[in-house]
């Protein structure tokens, strides 16, 4: 991703191991930033999952951050399915060691062009409860992210993809960015590979 002239790399992988009723997940994310040679952040779950219906699945257990600030450890209770007009939503409440409590929900949805080009409108939304100053982030809606992918399937299993995103932190967020130097807003270029086992 570009990131405004200072290019990261980001990942977000996810697995599982079950049936159709029972399955335990293992997700991750994070950003390398090439600049600083460092991670600006990354995180772990690990889900017990339970399906509740016939396109969404309960999921709860654990999720560990290892971040610039501070490592921490929170419990995740969440929901991840299909909802209506076949948007993929992954919703997820995260209470940490200290007491604080956040939020994300990501939704995404494939629009194909043709049989191999698929267009991916994709939207974050990560809010807070309280204004958790050691992690920059202000209370209520915290960041917004949305963004466009144009990927190619050579084959389902291997698609590269070029792309667009835009972030944006919101309120007392933003205050905390615009307080280190940062600009709480940005446009960035991605390009990627998505690959699925």
């Amino acid at each position: 991703q570009s990131n405004g002239g200072d290019p990261v790399l980001l990942w977000d992988a996810q697995g599982y191991y079950g049936g159709d009723l029972s399955k335990l997940w293992i997700k991750t994310e994070g950003e390398y930033d090439f600049a600083a040679d460092k991670f600006e952040e990354a995180e772990v779950q690990v889900l017990y999952s339970r399906a509740i219906g016939s396109f969404w699945d309960f999921q709860a257990g654990v999720r560990h951050d290892f971040a610039p600030f501070e490592d921490r450890t929170y419990g995740v209770v969440g929901i991840q399915g299909l909802a209506p007009y076949f948007f993929e939503v992954d919703a997820a409440t995260f209470v940490s060691g200290h007491g604080d409590v956040t939020a994300r929900i990501e939704a995404e949805y494939e629009l194909l062009l043709t049989q191999r080009l698929i267009v991916q409108p994709r939207v974050e939304l990560n809010f807070a409860a309280q204004d958790i100053p050691e992690l920059e982030t202000g209370s209520g809606l915290s960041t917004a992210e949305t963004g466009l992918r144009l990927r190619y399937e050579v084959r389902r299993e291997f698609a590269p993809y070029i792309g667009v995103s835009w972030t944006r932190s919101v309120g007392d967020t933003a205050d905390f960015k615009r307080a280190a130097g940062e600009n709480p807003s940005s446009v960035s270029m991605v390009a990627g590979v998505r690959l699925w086992f």
